[in-house]
């Protein structure tokens, strides 16, 4: 099945560019990021709290063929369902068909409020 997915029109599907001018709030109490291996997607961008604590935001349309990401809280990465495609947290391809990283968005939190930016 995924490789008939991939012969049918793998090639030449490069998605649209990554959200640019972000920038936007989250208040982490109030959201579905308290909870171990959550993550929520906003304005393109998904968002999910690391092993560490920390929050890290990407784009959330896979650079293969603009399948959303889901994020895999144990390794702290993204997981492209549709063809397996896998990236670290700093965006960056381990595992293709995908060839270009995820665009990687700054994040900032003050108090209770996580502020994403580009």
């Amino acid at each position: 099945m995924l490789i008939s997915s991939c012969l049918n029109g793998c090639y030449g599907n490069e998605v649209s560019p990554a959200p640019a001018n972000v920038d936007f709030a989250l208040d982490v109490t109030s959201e579905p990021l308290t909870a171990n291996g959550s993550s929520l997607i906003k304005s393109g961008i998904i968002v999910a709290p690391t092993l560490t604590g920390a929050f890290i935001a990407v784009s959330s349309a896979c650079t293969h063929q603009g399948t959303t990401v889901q994020f895999q809280s144990t390794s702290s990465s993204f997981y492209c369902p549709n063809h397996g495609a896998k990236s670290s947290q700093n965006g960056s391809v381990t595992n293709g068909p995908a060839s270009k990283a995820l665009a990687v968005y700054t994040t900032t939190l003050t108090g209770t409020s996580l502020r994403v930016t580009s």
